[in-house]
């Protein structure tokens, strides 16, 4: 299959698979293997390598369908089903469940085992045609918490290559494991698709990943989760971290997260949040979801009349504001936090690209716009934004001070099926991949297929 005949699991993550004809079908970004049922009978087995393909899917290439694997590239052979990769029972993914794991290795023989964690994986083909695991890089010494509560710290110790023989507790998922590793694969994801990654997790490994992430991340996480998902990794922190992450979501998001639990867990986790932080949230709690005050968010960008644009464009260039609430500012009598003073009017962000910076944005409001109030329902809010092309609309009190803004992707959330994150990509089709005249390309050296790959696919 390969001209080399060890290949490490952190050299392949990320590399480029190809088809025959040289066409880039996605690349590598996990390794599939079954562990031994006995101690000592020969070594994990590679089954399979998980490739994400173009709309970031992750489907599972079975090993028996890769003809190279070399430092450089993986090439395949067959077919190339699409099928959302769902792991099984009975498989282990490496980057998710092997790296970062703790483990007792023997070094010397005379002193017995020590505890390590392991930093890599190296597979060797066999003359059967197996990719078998038959050496671990590990990392000396045991991983540590700084204190209570806190994620798991990398040992500081020499690393060693030791035969997988010598390595205890490889097979066992029971003990605690970091997740320096698998962030490290998912650090250039955006927030949907790191979300996509954590669901498909067993929920102990979910916990050590989700402890592993700072406030931020973990609140972007949970804004794109499903509620049982998010439920389940909110209420698994303590309350104090609980409370610092609902901190950091937007407000939205942490009120639609904050109805699912009981009343006495929500109170508990609003009196240990900032009091500033907190009022916004026990404001929206006030509405019901499916409305206007349950849906929007409580802190649009709003100025006064006489704050000019270049102060305005400097407001909606924050990197934490989405698209949609960056598309509008909210002209407002003070105060200038919701609820504001009377609202004036509106700004769209193309107006204020096209008017000179000095200008005070109180001399170009739009004015011809319909507000909606804080019990406006979902259909209203639609229609409304379908009619007018709209990508937000303000929320009014009776007496026309500002109390958030409906967004776009406000309205999606709601508009779509509950369930909808949960919702996979659920092809059964199978891509075939022609096989190349013999004078074009590297050719199969083995079995396009064996019982175990036509039967995991």
């Amino acid at each position: 299959m390969s001209s080399n005949p060890r290949v490490f699991v952190a050299r392949l993550i990320g590399l480029s698979v190809f088809d025959p004809l040289g066409d880039e079908v996605g690349r590598v970004r996990d390794v599939v293997l079954t562990m031994p049922t006995r101690v000592r009978v020969r070594g994990p087995r590679a089954i399979g390598l998980v490739v994400e393909v173009p709309g970031r899917k992750r489907v599972f290439l079975p090993i028996t369908r890769v003809t190279t694997i070399d430092a450089g590239q993986v090439i395949t052979t067959g077919l190339v089903n699409m099928r959302r990769f769902e792991q099984r029972a009975g498989e282990t993914s490496v980057v998710a469940e092997v790296f970062d794991r703790s483990v007792q290795i023997v070094v010397d023989r005379d002193s017995g085992p020590e505890p390590a964690v392991v930093e890599d994986l190296a597979l060797e083909l066999q003359p059967s045609r197996d990719w078998l695991v038959t050496r671990v890089f590990c990392r000396r010494g045991a991983p540590t918490r700084s204190r209570p509560g806190l994620r798991l710290r990398r040992p500081r110790g020499e690393t060693v290559l030791v035969p997988v023989e010598d390595v205890q507790g490889l097979h066992l998922a029971g003990g605690e494991q970091g997740a320096h590793a698998l962030l490290e694969s998912l650090e250039d994801r955006k927030p949907a698709d790191l979300a996509d990654a954590i669901h498909d997790l067993t929920p102990k490994r979910r916990a050590e990943v989700t402890d592993a992430m700072d406030d931020e991340m973990l609140a972007d996480v949970l804004e794109e989760l499903p509620d049982d998902d998010r439920i389940e990794i909110l209420t698994g922190l303590t309350a104090e971290r609980a409370a610092d992450v609902l901190e950091v979501m937007e407000p939205d998001d942490a009120t639609d997260l904050l109805a699912e639990l009981p009343a006495d867990t929500v109170e508990e986790l609003l009196q240990m949040m900032e009091p500033d932080e907190a009022e916004p949230l026990r404001r929206l709690l006030a509405y019901d979801q499916d409305t206007a005050g349950g849906m929007m968010t409580p802190e649009p960008v709003i100025l006064g009349p006489q704050a000019s644009i270049a102060e305005a464009l400097a407001m909606v260039r924050r990197v934490e504001l989405s698209p949609a609430v960056a598309s509008l500012v909210y002209v407002c009598r003070p105060p200038l936090e919701t609820p504001t003073g009377r609202l004036i009017g509106i700004v769209h962000l193309q107006r204020l690209l096209r008017e000179p910076p000095h200008q005070a944005i109180g001399g170009i409001v739009d004015r011809d716009f319909e507000p909606v109030p804080a019990d406006a329902s979902l259909e209203t809010i639609t229609r409304l934004m379908a009619n007018y092309n709209m990508v937000a609309v303000p929320v009014t009190d009776e007496e026309g001070r500002l109390l958030g803004a409906v967004t776009v992707d406000d309205v999606l959330d709601h508009m779509l099926p509950e369930d909808w994150r949960e919702e996979r990509h659920d092809e059964t089709g199978a891509i075939p991949i022609a096989s190349p005249p013999s004078s074009r390309g590297p050719s199969s050296s083995g079995p396009s297929s064996t019982a175990e790959g036509a039967a995991r696919v």
